[in-house]
């Protein structure tokens, strides 16, 4: 049966395959749409641009027709000569390297010179007489026959200077540039007409009538359009007056405003100075903690360095059993630390000899304690001291290490705290700030857009009471039985109850938005307030917990330092202890009152020579000795005590090569 479990974890299953199906295919149908937006796209694009490639040459070609034609009508219209003639020779000049206004500007000269020549001017009968031509021949001819016949006399002229002169006082300055086009007189101009009409370059008058009318429609177009805007400012004029003249005030209220809050410029300054600080700050604190960590790896590099020590320690602890081996070892010991801590000078020679005289006092005990171990026959007991004195060493070392760990750790986290919830402070200041600059520039605009929209609605109101007054003249233009001042007057009183709605209206959403203003920037203060002090009040939480934390490892660090002391005084007692039970019995070997290590070589003498008796008779048989088994005399006890000596020294040596430090 399937568990509870089970049954959710399936259902889990089931849920999750089914809502990865169905985010697949919501990807797979957003691909699809995407694709089939994209290709509607691009043909949207080339449709476009290939609708674009026609439109614009059909434009282009339409826009060349009328300028070309245009020019052309107009140009007839000026010169009296067909647009048929003038394309033609408009033709002629460009292959000639003149062109149609230079064209039109010898025309005009020369119909102003026969005029001349007609109302007697005599430079202009001598031009035309020495060309051999009277005024009478000229005025029975069209425009273009005088062009040509004036054109095939200046070509018989052998004399350029008399042919320019001429061509200067019948043409005009220009008609020099026509020179190349009359050469050849009458035929070469003609011949030059018949190409273009060969290549179909002559445009009909009507062509250019109607390229003249499509030139006068758009331009009657344009001319509408531009009045129609026209129309429109002008009806829009009172509006945007009023709009105009309401902006005006709003930006006198802005500055009026802004010179009235000038700190607030200078507070957005400082936030914004105090953003800066923030991000220097932060990097600065990354390059701590970068630090920090080297700090670390350095100590773990040290830590390293001290577990090789430590190991190199483990191997002379033998050497170090022994009760001169502590004292050099600890001497050692205070000197290094003394030339690392102490320094030199008097105070020195002082902190050596109260150092000194500590280490004597332990010795003293410690051995004191062993000796009388070793006089009560409990090597065991002995072993036990010893140990203890250097777990006691090793326990005050380890004490002194700790602390030091310990405040250089309350040092860097209590500044990491600081940094930390100073910058949590700062980050809330800048954020509180830029909140109520957020506040005040959204009720600003919210105001200034209900003003805008309120005048808005009125001048579209003053534009349409306008429009429907000018109706109303122009209906009662038609129907007599209007009263159109009345029904004025009947506009100018709706429209004056509308602008008054809205007045009202605006009014009321400008103190509700004033009213929602100092709401928000009430409940923004309350939480900034509220924010700055749960951050004090965690940042004095994290202080007084570290410091607890800091000051419970002290006082565990020396709960143990004291109990390995206890430990250690409390076996030395019990050492004394035995000692005085055993000089009650008798017997076995004696300590003399006094200085603990002034028998220390006699009893360690006697000690090695029980332990060679001992060892001699190992594996024989001595009758003398068997035969003193049974007795309880002082003998008796001592060779008791031999053995029990020889066999803890052996366990004590075999325990000083397994000795580790905990």
């Amino acid at each position: 049966m399937a568990s509870g479990k089970g049954i959710r974890a399936g259902k889990a299953f089931v849920e999750l395959g089914v809502d990865d199906r169905i985010a697949k295919g919501l990807r797979a149908a957003e691909k699809r749409l995407k694709a089939f937006g994209a290709g509607v796209r691009s043909l949207g694009t080339q449709l476009a641009a290939l609708g674009g490639a026609v439109i614009t040459p059909l434009l282009g070609a339409a826009k060349v027709f009328a300028g070309a034609g245009d020019t052309l009508d107009k140009m007839a219209g000026r010169t009296g000569v067909s647009v048929e003639a003038l394309s033609e020779l408009g033709f002629a000049a460009e292959q000639s390297g003149a062109d149609l206004e230079t064209l039109e500007a010898g025309l005009r000269k020369m119909q102003r010179s026969i005029n001349d020549a007609a109302e007697g001017m005599q430079t202009a009968v001598d031009a035309l007489a020495a060309l051999g031509l009277s005024v009478q021949t000229l005025q029975n001819l069209t425009p273009e026959q005088q062009f040509k016949l004036i054109a095939d006399r200046l070509s018989k002229i052998e004399d350029p200077t008399t042919r320019a002169a001429l061509v200067m006082e019948l043409l005009g300055k220009s008609g020099t540039r026509l020179l190349p086009m009359l050469k050849d007189g009458a035929a070469g101009i003609e011949a030059l007409q018949q190409q273009a009409r060969d290549l179909g370059l002559t445009i009909s008058t009507q062509s250019a009538k109607d390229a003249a009318l499509l030139t006068d429609t758009l331009n009657i177009l344009w001319r509408t359009l531009k009045q129609a805007a026209f129309t429109i400012g002008a009806a829009l004029a009172p509006m945007l007056i009023d709009l105009a003249k309401r902006a005006t005030r709003v930006v006198v209220v802005v500055t009026n405003w802004l010179t009235q809050n000038k700190a607030l410029i200078v507070t957005v300054l400082k936030v914004a100075a105090a953003v800066t600080a923030v991000g220097v700050g932060l990097i600065a604190a990354g390059t701590l903690i970068s630090g920090i960590g080297a700090v670390f790896g350095w100590l773990a590099s040290v830590v390293t360095g001290i577990g090789a020590a430590f190991g190199a320690i483990g191997t002379a602890l033998a050497a170090m059993l022994s009760p001169i081996g502590l004292v050099i070892t600890a001497a050692v010991a205070l000197g290094s630390a003394l030339l690392v801590v102490s320094g030199a000078g008097a105070d020195a020679l002082t902190w050596l000899g109260e150092q000194f005289g500590r280490l004597r006092d332990t010795v003293y005990k410690v051995m004191g304690g062993i000796a009388d171990a070793l006089a009560a026959g409990d090597i065991t007991l002995a072993a036990q001291i010893l140990w203890l004195s250097l777990k006691l060493a090793w326990q005050q070392g380890v004490a002194a290490l700790n602390k030091a760990w310990l405040e250089a750790k309350r040092f860097f986290l209590s500044t990491a705290y600081g940094m930390w919830y100073g910058a949590l402070a700062a980050a809330e200041i800048v954020f509180h700030a830029l909140e109520v600059a957020w506040i005040e520039t959204t009720a600003f605009l919210s105001k200034t857009w209900t003003s805008f929209t309120s005048g808005f609605q009125k001048a579209w109101n003053t534009a349409i009471n306008w429009t429907t007054k000018r109706l109303l003249e122009l209906w009662g233009l038609f129907d007599e039985t209007l009263d159109v001042e009345a029904a004025k007057q009947m506009a100018d009183d709706d429209l004056s109850s509308l602008n008054a709605e809205i007045d009202r209206q605006r009014d009321a959403a400008l103190q509700a938005r004033e009213a929602q203003r100092q709401a928000e920037r009430d409940r923004a203060k309350g939480i900034h307030e509220g924010t700055l002090e749960q951050i004090g009040r965690k940042d004095q939480d994290a202080q007084r917990q570290l410091d607890q934390e800091t000051d419970a490892r002290a006082r565990e660090t020396q709960r143990q330092l004291e109990d390995a002391r206890k430990a250690l005084d409390d076996a030395v007692a019990e050492a004394r202890r035995k000692r005085e039970a055993a000089d009650k019995e008798g017997g076995g070997p004696r300590r003399t009152p006094g200085d603990p290590l002034a028998g220390l070589d006699d009893l360690l003498n006697g000690v090695g020579n029980l332990l060679a008796q001992k060892i001699s008779v190992t594996g024989t048989f001595n009758p003398l000795v068997a035969a003193g088994l049974g007795g309880g005399d002082a003998v008796e006890r001592t060779a008791r005590a031999t053995e029990e000596t020889a066999r803890h020294t052996k366990r004590l040596a075999e325990t000083a090569g397994r000795l580790t430090f905990a």
